[in-house]
């Protein structure tokens, strides 16, 4: 695939992310204080936390688990030893002058994640790591114009730092590959993904190279937030370096910002190597010892996962990859769907989930954990069309006012008087009279314009405000229309 920003297409785009997600945890990676987020500033934070002297980490065994569970939903080799390393550098946010991280013996070793592509194709994009780390905790600079404030409410909290390899090719490809990403964790429950919350952030990645040449030199964009913000980085960097290398400039490695006001990178400070932050083993922390029979019983715990999910829509409910793939992006759409699914229509029930069900979900700006309509009421309503006592057109107006009243759809159809006509001889009736106010375009159907069909059914739906049974109608029609 060719990026957008690609414009010469004697240009590649080399791109790598390192996702940073935090761990859905109760408590820290090295205390036991609170990770709940939203707290008033400097109240999550134990001793350990602030890097109070004398203070030892203890390592949070839940933490270890959910980075074991990950790795495998990512089906990567889990390392049955691993190492705590401190990672040397200053922020004013990182009271102890280092973060305790892992280096060269991370906790999980190679994965890989499988993108849809939009063209039917499927693209296997590396994972070269995943290692435990604590996050630093938050400066905040928009309080006062004349002071920064350091908020350590975040100081470590569990981070996972997932490396892809750089597999991907352009700006869609890395989308896809967050939202995917993003989507299994989520199945997994490792971490909510919630990126304007900064429980899942991104370092972008991005060289550029002529085809067939070397691996040009990568800018690194740090700490991007939101998948579009990713793309937009992509995009921007992705042009700055291919007009400096076309102006006979070198590009600089280096870590940038993305500027989502201007949709522009800038430099931040020349990019660190590994030796910069002088990584050694944490003196406070043994190496970490795993067993096989803990692995394999967090393996057997393990939910399924969307691709597994994902096919079994398609061989058991007869749903199309494009539908079962919609479904299962999201585990609680998923999740609804079968709870629906249940004796009805599978194909019925993915129209209607897919189509109004989220129409009316996303214009009241509502999800299916607040939305006044359950799963149940939707089969009820459902229920309705496929036994024809409404119609489908019907049951948009009777789903629009659950989702206002929180009714049922039977006392809705009752009250309004909305039942579907089924009644043939009412229905000729009603068809009678349309053909015989519209003589003229009678005539010019069976003359051979017979395109005025749907305008022969529509004026029958108007009369009986959409209440006509469609298959009726369609039955009748065709008989008179061709009757001689």
């Amino acid at each position: 695939m060719t990026s957008k920003a690609n414009n010469n297409l004697n240009w590649e785009i080399i791109i790598g992310l390192e996702v940073h997600a935090q761990v859905v945890s109760n408590s820290k990676l090295f205390s036991g204080m609170s990770t709940t987020y939203g707290g008033e500033p400097n109240t999550q934070v134990s001793y350990i936390d602030a890097a109070f002297p004398g203070m030892l980490p203890v390592i949070n065994k839940f933490c270890i688990e959910q980075a074991v569970r990950t790795g495998l939903g990512l089906k990567a080799k889990i390392n049955m030893e691993s190492v705590f390393d401190r990672k040397n550098y200053f922020y004013a946010d990182l009271p102890a002058g280092y973060q305790i991280s892992q280096f060269e013996n991370p906790i999980v070793g190679k994965g890989q994640v499988i993108l849809d592509m939009p063209d039917g194709t499927i693209r296997e994009i590396g994972i070269t790591r995943l290692h435990l780390e604590q996050d630093a905790g938050k400066s905040i600079h928009d309080s006062n114009s004349a002071n920064s404030y350091v908020d350590l409410n975040r100081a470590g909290i569990a981070l996972m730092e997932i490396v892809s390899e750089p597999d991907m090719r352009s700006s869609e490809e890395a989308g896809l590959f967050l939202k995917k990403l993003r989507t299994i964790l989520r199945y997994l429950g490792t971490c909510d993904g919630n990126m304007e919350q900064g429980s899942m952030r991104a370092d972008v990645n991005v060289s550029v190279r002529r085809y067939g040449e070397e691996l040009g030199t990568r800018c690194e964009i740090k700490n991007v937030n939101s998948i579009r913000f990713v793309q937009q980085a992509i995009e921007y960097e992705s042009k700055r370096q291919i007009k400096e290398i076309e102006l006979g400039n070198k590009i600089v490695q280096e870590t940038r910002l993305f500027d989502p006001k201007n949709f522009e990178t800038r430099p931040m400070r020349s990019k660190e190597e590994s030796h910069d932050y002088r990584y050694f083993p944490d003196p406070d922390l043994l190496p970490l010892k795993l067993s096989q029979t803990w692995i394999d019983q967090i393996s057997k715990s393990l939910p399924e996962l969307p691709d597994d999910r994902k096919q079994r829509f398609c061989s058991e409910y007869g749903l199309s990859i494009y539908d079962s793939g919609l479904l299962v992006d999201d585990k609680e759409t998923a999740d609804f769907f079968e709870e629906v699914v249940l004796k009805r229509d599978p194909k019925l029930v993915a129209n209607i989930v897919l189509g109004d069900f989220y129409g009316f979900l996303n214009k009241l700006g509502q999800n299916i954990n607040n939305s006044r309509v359950s799963s149940k009421s939707l089969g009820e309503l459902i229920d309705l069309i496929s036994n024809k006592i409404i119609s489908g057109r019907i049951s948009k107006e009777v789903l629009e006012i659950m989702f206002q009243t929180g009714q049922s759809p039977k006392e809705i159809v009752e009250e309004k008087g909305l039942k579907q006509i089924s009644n043939i001889d009412e229905i000729e009736k009603i068809v009678d009279t349309i053909l015989d106010e519209n003589i003229e375009k009678v005539n010019e159907f069976k003359n051979g314009k017979e395109k005025l069909f749907g305008f022969f059914v529509g004026q029958v739906m108007k009369k009986t405000e959409g209440k006509a049974n469609p298959q009726l109608v369609n039955e009748i029609l065709t008989k008179k229309l061709n009757k001689n």
